[in-house]
């Protein structure tokens, strides 16, 4: 007879390849972590919610906390993956805008909850934890300042205030989005968040072509032109 994870037949426990049986023990952890918090779980639900005995999950992971590390490594990679793929995807930077904000509605939307791990950790003061949620924090607003450095040739502390302020918008609008029931349909709350972080981010100007003779000489013409203003 096979168990609702899968994992048993007629009794005994399914040999799976390691990497299958680890994937199962993550899934199952998570929902049990995102039910419960990391504080109120324990080794004996996550055995149990994946239809496994608690010896076998220690054959795979040493302890509970190593257990949360792994599951928020993936979450983690996954959400700056996606703010990456946000700025690669177009050259378009209104559209960009538009990638970043959806990367955090989709994380946040997503019927997993994962997110929850990231955000709302009961394990924060942790510094395993603490470390992996920063790390989400920088590498998000890395992608998107390298992206604005490129494309206006500011510099970097401007480039990283506004990074910072589109992922902080974006992360704060999704979460309040979700926890308020989706009032407003998906597509309708990233666009207004968007819009309002693309009003503030379009007002810096893309980088100037480099300068050609007809330039440079019109450029010392006005230059000639304001001294002998000076002078008179």
């Amino acid at each position: 007879m096979v168990s609702a994870g899968g994992a048993q037949t007629a009794g005994r426990p399914t040999r799976l390849p390691r990497s299958a049986r680890r994937k199962q023990l993550l899934a199952a952890a998570q929902d049990v972590f995102v039910a419960q918090g990391y504080h109120a779980a324990a080794m004996d639900d996550i055995a149990e919610r994946a239809g496994v005995s608690k010896p076998v999950l220690y054959q795979h992971f040493p302890g509970k906390l190593e257990l949360y590390l792994a599951l928020l490594d993936t979450h983690c990679d996954a959400i700056v993956d996606k703010v990456h793929a946000a700025m690669r995807a177009t050259i378009d930077n209104k559209e960009r805008v538009r990638g970043a904000v959806r990367a955090y509605f989709d994380f946040v939307d997503h019927e997993s909850e994962a997110f929850r791990l990231v955000f709302e950790s009961d394990l924060r003061n942790e510094p395993a934890v603490r470390e992996r949620v920063e790390r989400v924090e920088a590498g998000c607003i890395a992608a998107i300042t390298d992206t604005i450095i490129s494309d206006t040739g500011g510099s970097r502390p401007h480039a990283e205030l506004l990074a910072s302020g589109l992922v902080g918008a974006a992360e704060t609008a999704a979460q309040f989005w979700l926890a308020a029931g989706r009032q407003l349909p998906k597509p309708e709350a990233e666009a207004l968040v968007a819009s309002l972080s693309w009003r503030g981010i379009a007002s810096f100007p893309l980088q100037e072509e480099p300068a050609g003779p007809d330039d440079e000489l019109a450029g010392l013409q006005e230059e000639r032109a304001g001294l002998q203003e000076e002078r008179a």
